[in-house]
C-alpha cells in the first residue's frame, strides 16, 4: 500500500509557480484558491485590478502566497510584463492557467445579448477575439521560453462545451422577455482553443511541456430558476455546475497525476456532450 500511497503526492505542487490570468473571475478565483491550497505561489493575473488584489489578500489571509498583477491579455507589452514579474518575483514559471474571456452573462445582474447573428457588430466580434483566442495565443507565447529553459511546464486552456457542440438558443429565451442569443464569438473562440491546444501539445511535447484544455459546462451563477430547470434538464446530472466542481480538474490538469496527457479536452459537464 504503501507505493499506492505515493498516488496522492502527485497532486502536491509545491515549489511551483502558476500564473491563472482572468484570476479574479468566478472560475479563475477558484482556480487560484486550489493552485494554491496545493502547495503553489499564485500569480492572480486580471485586467479587474482591484478584485485581482481582493483574490490575493483572500489567499494571504489562509498563509498562502499570492502575487496580483493588473494584466491585459490583449496586450503583448502587458503579457510579457506578467511573465517577466512572475520570474522576477519567483524565479520560474511551471504552471499557466488561460482564464481570461468575454462570456456574455445571462444572469440577472446582466441584460444578456439580444442582438441577432446577422446583426452582430464587427467591433464586438473583433473584441471577443483579441481576449478568447488571441489573448491565450500571447500568454502561451510569453510562458513557454521559460518554460523551455526550466525543461518543464504546464498550460491549461479553458476552453468550453460550446467548443464541441453548438449552443442551444432556445435556453435565452424567456416568456414575456425579447430573445436573447449566445452569439458566435462564444463557440468560434472556444472551438479555436480547442485547435490552439492541440497544435502547442504537439510542437513542444519532447520539450517536456504538457498543454491540456478543459471544458466547463454551465456554472451556476445566481441565474433566474427558468433558465436553471431548461439548462438542467439538458444534462445528465440534472443541475448545473458548481464553482467549485471543476477544482478537481484542474489540479489532475496542473500536476503531476496527469504527467501522461497532452494534448487532450477534459470535460466537465454533467453529461452534456455526452447525449
Amino acid at each position: 500500500m504503501e507505493k499506492y500511497a505515493a498516488i496522492f503526492e502527485q497532486f502536491k505542487l509545491d515549489n511551483r509557480v502558476a500564473i491563472v490570468t482572468g484570476g479574479a473571475g468566478l472560475l479563475g478565483k477558484e482556480f487560484c484558491f486550489t493552485l494554491a491550497a496545493a502547495g503553489a505561489k499564485v500569480v492572480i493575473a486580471d485586467l479587474n485590478e482591484k478584485g485581482a488584489h481582493a483574490v490575493a489578500a483572500e489567499l494571504k489571509t489562509e498563509g498562502l502566497e499570492a502575487l496580483p498583477l493588473l494584466t491585459d491579455v490583449t496586450s503583448p507589452v502587458s503579457v510579457r510584463q506578467l511573465v517577466e514579474q512572475t520570474l522576477t518575483a519567483f524565479g520560474r514559471l511551471d504552471i499557466l492557467v488561460n482564464s481570461a474571456a468575454l462570456d456574455p452573462k445571462f444572469d440577472p445582474q446582466h441584460s444578456g445579448d439580444s442582438t441577432t447573428f446577422e446583426d452582430y457588430p464587427l467591433e464586438y466580434w473583433n473584441q471577443a477575439l483579441a481576449v478568447n483566442l488571441t489573448g491565450v495565443f500571447l500568454c502561451c507565447q510569453a510562458a513557454i521560453p521559460p518554460m523551455v529553459k526550466q525543461g518543464k511546464g504546464v498550460i491549461i486552456n479553458l476552453s468550453s462545451i460550446y467548443g464541441i457542440t453548438a449552443p442551444d438558443q432556445r435556453l435565452y429565451r424567456q416568456q414575456g422577455k425579447p430573445p436573447q442569443y449566445k452569439p458566435a464569438y462564444y463557440p468560434v473562440t472556444k472551438a479555436g482553443i480547442l485547435g490552439l491546444t492541440a497544435y502547442l501539445a504537439a510542437a513542444y511535447g519532447e520539450k517536456n511541456i504538457r498543454v491540456n484544455a478543459l471544458s466547463p459546462g454551465g456554472v451556476y451563477n445566481h441565474h433566474d430558476e427558468e433558465f436553471v430547470r431548461s439548462y438542467s434538464a439538458r444534462t445528465m446530472l440534472r443541475r448545473m455546475a458548481n464553482k467549485d466542481d471543476l477544482n478537481g480538474a484542474l489540479l489532475f490538469l496542473a500536476s503531476d497525476a496527469s504527467a501522461y496527457m497532452t494534448g487532450a479536452n477534459l470535460i466537465v459537464d454533467g453529461g452534456w456532450s455526452a447525449w
